[in-house]
């Protein structure tokens, strides 16, 4: 862990040697006042000379404001450092995020996630930029007060270092404890994020149920849990920094019993003696940032952990070894003997087989949970199938990249899935880049063309946080205009018009059926009414396929497909 760590500096090794080179010269600058106090004492005083004193006082100054322009240095350069190596660690984090696969994102709750890109990463920089700087201003700081002060006086020399063991233990001790309670620190707020995330985004259905009070009631068990944690924190810091304090003053008062005893015995001079005490609260300075260490570092320790976890974590899904950008798809799709489960050991898939013709629109029917969905998750290999093959025009998927895969594969959910943006920002998702014109005319293809033009701002409105401003006709609109922009060889529709009344239902197939046209389509439906005018229907169950053909043929064989039709409208016949 520290040589990663450490592997963070390479980029920045001009602000590393800046930051490091100052901080040791104002280590060793700080060294130089106790010598000069023993010089004034023992030297100066008894010569008398006013014009000598005024002079090292004058240079003692000159000292005291280079130091400072040096402590200037480390403290905004040093913090330049620090937030330069956080902010490249949180771009990783996310850019990893963004690698990983539909399986790891299916186990993960959102607001974990998000604390794990910025809370976790909070204390990084301020490790980055004090940790190798403390730790090599300690060492110079140590070795060089215990030259001078084994230079006045080894006896109490040897008395001051009594102590290190001992402050040693309590760093490691307690610093231990207190990177086991961040990282506990850091699931109890994920948790509370994951809380917050869901209440919110949520909120309409907590206050259709009215379930304030048992939101908040959640999320004051989440809040605390993480009050009591934090509590340990400070109780362990607060022991460690009581041991610590006494352990200094112990020192102090030892050496100062033990110099009077030389001085009485002339064995040391007053000068030598006040020298020495400086030289202990030099000695002990970095030892003194005890808190600081215990609380800062084990933050910044747990939050490296979190992030080389998260690293750690490999995506399921990566581009075979070979695997080549595909060129322009007709759309003939194949799936050949495909086995798949989410987990290995339940599949939801056994040797599936089917194949879709280049322009052909294919409907997917069939009781819920059959792997209807699963099916059309596969084709753009958002999961990986445990056997068999799925191609292509004849090129196996996982022979293609997975960018250039996706880019030819359109998809419309049930679910609309819209950014806190504008109608502008929302269709050009689905080319980045686009122009105005081409904008525009997806709009009008999609028929939201007519409700942009009513709206003051036009395509420029604000839509709310995932569409709450749009009704549901015109999410899906919206989701249809994106896929006219995207004009993608393969399309997927799944439930695209489920969750909308009757009227609105008619308008949108009407728009889905203009941007199907020439495309390979896949339609996911239960409503059977939506899938009559199908090239070509399969019907999907636990058992596979189970029959196909079209919306006539398979009403005439009176199979599955059959008792699921008199399902839907024999009420309705029944009730003419």
């Amino acid at each position: 862990m520290i040589r990663q760590f450490l592997d963070c500096y390479r980029p920045h090794l001009r602000l590393l040697l800046l930051d490091f080179g100052c901080a040791a010269l104002s280590g060793m600058l700080e060294l130089g006042f106790p010598m000069a106090v023993r010089a004034f004492i023992d030297h100066l005083l008894p010569q008398a000379d006013m014009q000598l004193i005024g002079l090292a006082v004058f240079a003692l100054l000159a000292v005291y404001v280079a130091n400072a322009g040096l402590m200037a240095v480390v403290t905004y350069w040093g913090h330049v450092l620090g937030i330069a190596i956080e902010t490249e660690l949180r771009r990783r984090a996310f850019d990893h995020l963004m690698t990983l696969s539909f399986g790891f994102y299916d186990s993960q709750k959102t607001g974990h996630l998000v604390g794990r890109v910025t809370k976790d990463l909070e204390d990084i920089g301020e490790v980055a930029h004090h940790g190798p700087e403390d730790l090599l201003i300690a060492l110079l700081t140590f070795l060089g007060a215990l030259g001078l002060m084994l230079l006045i006086s080894p006896v109490l020399a040897l008395i001051t270092a009594a102590v290190v063991p001992a402050v040693g233990w309590v760093v490691a001790h307690y610093g231990g404890r207190m990177t086991a309670n961040w990282q506990a620190q850091f699931g109890r707020v994920g948790a509370f994020n994951a809380r917050i995330e869901e209440a919110v985004g949520g909120i309409r259905v907590v206050k259709a149920f009215g379930n304030e009070a048992h939101e908040q009631r959640l999320f004051a068990a989440d809040n605390d849990l993480y009050r009591r944690t934090k509590l340990d924190a400070y109780r362990l810091m607060a022991a460690g920094n009581t041991l610590n304090y006494l352990g200094l003053r112990l020192v102090q008062v030892l050496v100062m019993l033990a110099g009077a005893v030389l001085i009485l015995r002339s064995a040391l001079s007053v000068g030598d003696f006040v020298a020495f005490l400086l030289l202990v609260g030099v000695f002990y300075r970095p030892l003194d940032k005890l808190g600081q260490v215990i609380e800062t570092y084990p933050k910044g320790i747990a939050g490296f952990r979190s992030f080389l976890a998260l690293l750690a974590t490999a995506p399921e899904i990566e581009d075979r070894p070979g695997a080549t950008p595909a060129g322009p798809l007709r759309g003939d799709v194949r799936f050949d003997g495909v086995t798949f489960g989410y987990t290995p050991d339940r599949p939801v898939l056994r040797d599936l087989s089917f194949s879709v013709a280049a322009g052909e629109t294919v409907a997917l029917v069939g009781p819920s949970g059959a792997g209807k969905t699963t099916i059309c998750s596969l084709l753009p290999r958002f999961y990986e199938i445990q056997s068999g093959r799925i191609t292509i025009d004849g090129i196996d998927i996982r022979d293609m990249t997975q960018a250039s895969l996706r880019g030819q594969i359109g998809i419309v959910q049930q679910d609309v899935f819209l950014f806190a943006g504008t109608f502008r920002d929302n269709i050009a998702y689905g080319r980045l880049g686009a122009s105005e014109a081409d904008i525009l005319d997806a709009a009008r293809r999609a028929r939201l063309d007519a409700v942009i033009a009513d709206l003051p701002d036009g395509l420029d409105t604000l839509i709310g946080e995932r569409g709450v401003k749009l009704s549901g006709g015109q999410k899906q609109r919206l989701a249809i205009a994106r896929m006219f922009l995207r004009n993608p060889p393969i399309l997927i529709l799944d439930e695209a018009t489920s969750a909308l009344d009757t009227e609105t239902e008619r308008a949108i197939q009407q728009s889905l059926a203009d941007l199907a046209a020439g495309r390979t389509t896949l339609v996911i439906a239960h409503r059977l009414a939506t899938i009559r005018d199908a090239d070509r229907i399969l019907v999907v169950t636990d058992e596979g396929i189970v029959e196909q053909g079209s919306h006539r043929d398979l009403l005439a064989r009176g199979g599955a497909y059959g008792r699921l039709h008199a399902a839907q409208f024999a009420p309705d016949d029944a009730a003419e």
